[in-house]
C-alpha cells in the first residue's frame, strides 16, 4: 500500500543522524542517500521513510494530524524505540503503554522528532 513517507527538516543532519540511530533499532538501513534526501527500509521493496529538505525552498513545517508509525517486532522493542527517541532528542507525546482498553493489545509509544514531526512506536499482539 504505502511506498513511503517524507518528513520535512530545517536542519538535514540532526534529522539523518536522529534517524540513522532510531530506525537502526527495527532493522532499517538507508536506502537512498542524497543531497537534501535520505530513506530508510528495511527490506527491498517495502515501505521506508524519508527526510527531506523542502523542495520549494522554504522552511518545513509539521503536519497537523499527520503521524508517521514505526511497526515494532514485540513491546520491549516498542519500549527501546521510546527510549532511544527521547535519548535523542525527541520529545514525550504519551509513553510506551496499551491504547484501546482493557482488551486491547495495541501497545504504543508516542513522540515529537525534534523538528516536531510526530511518530509512535507500536506492537498489536499478545504480551
Amino acid at each position: 500500500m504505502l511506498g513511503y513517507v517524507s518528513l520535512g527538516t530545517n536542519d538535514f543532519a540532526r534529522a539523518t543522524a536522529f534517524y540513522d540511530e532510531l530506525l537502526s533499532l527495527v532493522g532499517a538501513q538507508r536506502a537512498w542517500d542524497s543531497d537534501g534526501f535520505v530513506a530508510w527500509g528495511n527490506k527491498p521493496g517495502g515501505a521506508g521513510l524519508a527526510v527531506t529538505k523542502p523542495y520549494d525552498g522554504e522552511p518545513a513545517t509539521i503536519g497537523n494530524g499527520v503521524m508517521v508509525a514505526i511497526a515494532a517486532p514485540d513491546r520491549a522493542a516498542v519500549d527501546k524505540i521510546y527510549e532511544k527517541a527521547i535519548e535523542l532528542g525527541a520529545k514525550c507525546e504519551g509513553g510506551p503503554g496499551l491504547r484501546g482498553g482493557d482488551d486491547s493489545t495495541f501497545y504504543a509509544a508516542y513522540f515529537r522528532d525534534p523538528d516536531g514531526n510526530k511518530l509512535n512506536a507500536f506492537y498489536m499482539g499478545p504480551a
